[in-house]
């Protein structure tokens, strides 16, 4: 029989497993107009509400609130019942959540629409689809894995687009409106192409009642592990949070005003992106671990360079390092659980380690606005933020030993 008779197009790394991460990317850009829509239309919600800057911001505390969880609780349902049930929950959770929100008479009840509802429908579009993606791929895991979560990058281009341009013509609960439109009839038929489930063979437990490992061995255990994962991605992003959060402020305060730190922003996004998908490449090569500890040596060497080098073209420089640095790391969790952990656990595993990250960069920019308030410069929050990168450092370094040497698997 020949070996175009005998290939099976449903295999990893196979025509309709790239066919799946291009509907994942898609579903991944059209969810991911619940974390950008928020931050766009927050000026016109405080006019609307007439509330401080303090609570117009409460709404997108909520929405990462219920973002970060989501990826947890929507991860453990992946792994039962697949990725459908969960995008088509979570395009049920936009439309109906950005047309609560757009029928809100206080910020209260807009918060609430974006933390419950808007949030939590979002973050089946991160985690869960991350999870998904990596039972079709071995060769491209890592590949695969960067390219799903440039949907949540390319979320941040399309949409602010989307909503500036409607925003000429529109007032901010139409455009709203108009959002939960199209999330609900465009996700619902693209979740429907994701029913075929991953080779049963994949995902298969070991005999003798043993758990299934990925390709990679390690002598620490899957709960120490884990919390290693957490604990690195929670330093991770409160460094990473510290230009990210702040880079605007800081450009304010450097007399350059808000235009350049929004530019930066989108070259930070936009290097992102490209980080990603090297990032993704790379990891397919010499693995997670040494991935993420490549990723994260250079975002601690750009925050290092933001402080002295803080001309105008100078920021523009470290912000496009800085991007090209970042953008890999919280895939490279993704790629890391895949390799060392039990596969029927991809969902929720993938999905607490991207909560922490999440928690990381509400902490982190809470943090630095408390340092700056302290100390009247963001010289000291850029200091805090190394020292939490050099803790995420330090525990891939110590994963990456305790991994070297034959025979070393890990167990529960």
């Amino acid at each position: 029989m020949s070996a175009a008779v005998t290939q099976d197009p449903y295999a990893q790394d196979g025509p309709y497993a790239w066919f799946r991460l291009a509907v994942s990317i898609l579903l991944s850009t059209l969810g991911g107009a619940g974390i950008w829509a928020v931050v766009i239309v927050l000026p016109a919600v405080q006019a609307d509400f007439g509330v401080d800057r303090a609570d117009a911001s409460l709404p997108y505390t909520a929405t990462m609130i219920g973002f970060g969880l989501g990826n947890y609780l929507l991860g453990r349902f992946v792994d039962r019942y697949g990725i459908v049930p969960p995008v088509i929950g979570s395009a049920l959770f936009l439309s109906g959540g950005f047309a609560l929100a757009a029928l809100s008479q206080d910020i209260w009840l807009f918060s609430l629409a974006q933390g419950l509802l808007i949030g939590f429908g979002t973050s089946a579009t991160f985690a869960p689809l991350l999870a998904d993606i990596s039972h079709w791929f071995l060769k491209r895991r890592g590949l695969a894995v960067g390219c799903a979560a440039c949907g949540n990058y390319l979320a941040g281009v399309v949409w602010p687009s989307f909503i500036q341009w409607n925003l000429a013509t529109n007032d901010w609960r139409s455009i709203y409106l108009m959002i939960g439109g199209i999330v609900l009839v465009t996700m619902v038929p693209l979740a429907l192409i994701l029913r075929r489930q991953p080779p049963e063979t994949h995902l298969a437990a070991a005999r003798g009642g043993a758990v299934a490992f990925g390709s990679r061995q390690t002598s620490l255990s899957p709960a120490a592990l884990q919390t290693l994962l957490v604990i690195a991605g929670i330093g991770c992003c409160v460094a990473m949070s510290m230009p990210q959060v702040h880079i605007v402020a800081y450009c304010v305060d450097l007399g350059y005003g808000v235009a350049p730190g929004a530019d930066m922003i989108a070259l930070m996004t936009g290097a992102g992106v490209v980080s990603r998908l090297a990032s993704g490449y790379v990891a397919d090569r010499i693995g997670g671990i040494m991935t993420l500890l490549i990723g994260s040596v250079g975002q601690c060497l750009s925050l290092l360079l933001f402080m002295p080098f803080n001309g105008l073209a100078s920021l523009y420089v470290v912000s496009l390092v800085f991007g090209l640095s970042q953008g890999g790391i919280v895939p490279s969790y993704a790629v890391i659980v895949r390799e060392y952990l039990p596969a029927r656990e991809a969902g929720q595993r993938v999905g607490l380690v991207i909560m922490a990250t999440i928690l990381g960069m509400a902490l982190g920019g809470w943090m630095s606005g408390w340092i700056y308030d302290l100390t009247g410069s963001y010289r000291a929050a850029f200091l805090n933020g190394i020292a939490w990168n050099l803790m995420n450092m330090s525990i891939a370094v110590f994963i990456l030993m305790r991994g070297r040497g034959p025979g070393r698997v890990a167990t529960a």
